[in-house]
C-alpha cells in the first residue's frame, strides 16, 4: 500500500540503563524504542495487544530490521515516528528515529506482524476484518 496510515511519535530520553561505558545505546534497546512508538500507535486505533488477544488473534513480530545511522546517546531526547504502511495481509510498520532538537536521522527500520488465528493457531493468510474495522477501512 502507499498511503501511510495512523503517522505517531513518541519522545524519550535516553535512560542511563540504556547506554554502554561510551554513553552509547545498545544496539538492543533500539527493539524496545520501536515497541514503544508501535504500542502508541496501536493505542491510537484501539488494537493494541490485549484488544488482539480479546478479537480471538495474536499477531507475533515476524520480521524486525534495524538500520543505524548514527548512535543516540545518554540523556539525548530522541523521537520515535511510526507509521503503518502495509495492512492487507500483514501488519508492516516504519519506524525513524530522530534527534528531537536537530532532527538529525539516528535510526530507521521495520516490524512485520501477522495475524494468527488463536482457535486455532493457523496463520491468517489475509488480516482479520477486525484490523480493517480499526483501521477505518471496512469493505476495503
Amino acid at each position: 500500500m502507499s498511503k501511510n496510515l495512523f503517522p505517531t511519535t513518541v519522545d524519550l530520553e535516553i535512560p542511563f540503563h540504556d547506554v554502554d561505558m561510551m554513553e552509547i545505546v545498545w544496539h538492543g534497546h533500539y527493539a524496545k524504542y520501536f515497541e514503544i512508538a508501535r504500542c502508541a500507535l496501536l493505542d491510537k486505533i484501539a488494537y493494541n495487544y490485549r484488544q488482539m488477544r480479546d478479537s480471538g488473534y495474536a499477531w507475533p513480530v515476524i520480521d524486525l530490521s534495524v538500520r543505524y545511522i548514527k548512535p543516540a546517546l545518554f540523556g539525548q531526547v530522541i523521537s520515535i515516528h511510526a507509521e503503518i504502511v502495509e495492512w492487507e495481509n500483514r501488519l508492516k510498520i516504519n519506524y525513524l528515529i530522530t534527534d528531537k532538537d536537530s532532527g538529525t536521522r539516528l535510526t530507521k527500520g521495520h516490524s512485520i506482524q501477522v495475524a494468527v488465528d488463536m482457535a486455532n493457531q493457523e496463520m491468517c493468510f489475509v488480516s482479520p476484518a477486525i484490523l480493517f474495522q480499526k483501521l477505518g477501512l471496512e469493505g476495503f
